[in-house]
């Protein structure tokens, strides 16, 4: 191992490597805010246990995602229509932020809250391009057991 250096910086390279970070900042902060989005997609997925909303954008980069559990529901009251509404209330939150005005919409699952997490998005004054329900479905199913020998 070689010596140890302590690296000594004067006051005036400090305060251009300074200006040079705060402008980089500024750089990507005015770029941020030119690049506002207008539209996104919201995947909805309603299970038996939970409900949970991802809004992306439309190359599909996650911008706020929130489920029934992170708002405060425990159990059962987790997959109520009550809980969808507030899931979809908090998404609603996250699209303003953002700046999302339209979106597509991806349904999945078949849980009590897809109605409800829908109409409230709707409510609230989220513009709906399209619905698309992406719940996977069975076509054919597993092998069927063997005949039993007696």
């Amino acid at each position: 191992m070689g010596k140890k250096r302590i690296a000594s910086h004067s006051t005036e390279e400090l305060l251009k490597e300074r200006e040079a970070v705060e402008a980089k900042v500024e750089q990507g902060a005015s770029k941020a805010a030119s690049q506002r989005i207008k539209e996104g997609r919201v995947y909805i997925t309603a299970s038996f246990n939970n409900i949970l909303m991802s809004l992306t954008d439309p190359q599909g980069n996650v911008l706020g995602s929130t489920s029934a559990g992170s708002i405060g529901f425990k159990g059962t009251k987790k997959a109520t229509p009550f809980a969808a509404s507030k899931v979809a209330e908090a998404i609603w939150q996250i699209s303003r932020q953002k700046g999302v005005e339209r979106a597509h919409i991806f349904m999945r699952g078949v849980g009590a809250g897809r109605d409800s997490a829908l109409r409230s998005l709707g409510a609230k004054g989220l513009d709906i391009l399209s619905i698309k329900d992406t719940t996977p479905l069975p076509h054919n199913g597993p092998r069927r057991p063997r005949a039993r020998r007696v």
